[in-house]
């Protein structure tokens, strides 16, 4: 299995509440350079936050890409969600390739908590970088990193 992690673009700075910050024109940018890099990729399931921004940059990316699953939205995939509670989540997809659209600090400590069953390691995401892990399932310290790309 794969699963790849998508930081959301450039946003907004300030809003009244953080969940409805949108994607700036760099943001938008970004993600479509972001596309590129996931080009070929099969995604048979797309799992993303519930956040504007990370909502406007899964739909840009689907549409970028053309021919890629629907969106699916779920409220555990917010900055401050717990990595363990993520992991147990993912269970639920047992598929080839998995792409989750999130936020730091959560997408970073997700990836180290995949590798090193560590809390504290984090793995650093800029605006629409983009993590490939891989292993037999998801777990604790039971995937491998494969590639980070950030954009430019």
């Amino acid at each position: 299995m794969k699963l790849w992690l998508l930081r959301h673009g450039q946003a907004q700075p300030y809003q009244t509440h953080d969940a409805e910050r949108q994607l700036t024109e760099i943001g938008r940018e970004q993600v479509v350079q972001a596309a590129e890099f996931l080009r070929g990729v099969a995604f048979d399931r797309i799992i993303c936050s519930p956040y504007i921004r990370a909502q406007q940059t899964a739909q840009l990316l689907c549409s970028t890409l053309g021919g890629t699953p629907s969106i699916e939205t779920v409220p555990w995939l917010t900055p401050e969600d717990d990595v363990r509670s993520v992991t147990r989540h993912l269970d639920q997809y047992p598929v080839e390739n998995l792409l989750i659209v999130g936020h730091q600090p959560l997408l970073g400590a997700l990836a180290g908590w995949l590798q090193e069953a560590d809390r504290t390691h984090s793995i650093p995401m800029d605006t629409a970088s983009v993590v490939c892990l891989e292993g037999e399932f998801v777990g604790a310290g039971t995937m491998a990193l494969c590639s980070v790309q950030h954009v430019s």
